[in-house]
């Protein structure tokens, strides 16, 4: 049976989670409307692993004797500056999102909760990838700058990279 105080935290990672597919579902949808489909293809696909990961921590909670909570979400912001300012946003995201899951962790420790420290450790492990992803693609977009060709050749590869991964011959991200 999962502790009342760690259920509570768990759902509020579950918001966090679905927040999160929002934050990305409303990147693509941008991205998609400037003609980027590649970083659209790229971020939807992210958003749906977003909800994925939402939808894992609710089936745990529920499992473990708790009710896991579908949140009320805000609406994430409908426009963007930037490509590189989208990803930048993504960066400080998923670091926060990190900063979470160790805070997860460390709660789970302190009631000597084994089952979720063990169960957390797939999202530890999944977050470690997240950050080191958005930010080689920050670095990636440090490196082309202004330049549109740049752009378009970074668009086009991240739509292999999504082709890719929806293939199931990329890493999950």
């Amino acid at each position: 049976m999962i502790s009342a105080p760690v259920s509570k935290a768990l759902n509020k990672q579950i918001e966090l989670e679905g927040s999160s597919s929002q934050f990305y579902l409303a990147m693509a949808s941008w991205a998609e409307t400037q003609g980027l489909n590649g970083i659209a293809a790229f971020l939807y696909q992210h958003a749906d692993e977003e909800r994925m990961h939402m939808l894992k921590l609710i089936r745990f909670v529920n499992e473990r004797g708790g009710h896991g909570v579908i949140p009320m979400l805000k609406q994430p912001p409908v426009t963007f500056k930037s490509v590189k300012s989208v990803f930048e946003e993504i960066l400080k995201h998923e670091i926060r999102v990190t900063a979470e899951i160790n805070g997860l962790v460390d709660a789970t420790l302190k009631v000597k909760d084994y089952t979720t420290h063990n169960f957390l450790q797939w999202y530890v492990s999944e977050q470690i990838e997240e950050e080191a992803l958005a930010r080689q693609i920050v670095d990636k977009l440090k490196l082309i700058g202004d330049d549109k060709g740049g752009l378009y050749f970074f668009d086009r590869d991240l739509e292999q990279l999504s082709k890719t991964e929806a293939s199931g011959e990329g890493n999950e991200a």
